[in-house]
């Protein structure tokens, strides 16, 4: 799997919950998005191309967005959650496959 059918199944992931998804993991899922989508972007500018590349930059992004203080403690445990659970989930499916 490339970083960009990464992309589309964390993505795709998230789409697919929000019919039934609480009002937490809408917030979590939302938030993150703009975490995945830049974390590509720049994966694929710095010739980056492996998923570890990806998460690496996610956990980065999302460590800078808790020091700069935009996430409450527990938000912080809910986004860095629902993002485990997401990368588990759609790797698990890759795996799969």
């Amino acid at each position: 799997m490339n970083i960009f059918e990464f992309e589309r199944l964390l993505l795709a992931e998230i789409d697919g919950q929000v019919a039934e998804a609480s009002d937490d993991q809408l917030f979590a899922g939302g938030y993150l998005r703009g975490h995945i989508t830049l974390a590509v972007a720049q994966s694929e500018i710095a010739g980056r191309n492996h998923l570890r590349d990806v998460k690496a930059r996610v956990k980065t992004s999302l460590n800078q967005a808790i020091l700069s203080g935009e996430l409450n403690d527990d938000d912080q445990k809910l986004v860095l959650g629902f993002w485990h659970k997401l990368v588990d989930k759609v790797e698990q499916a890759a795996a799969a496959e």
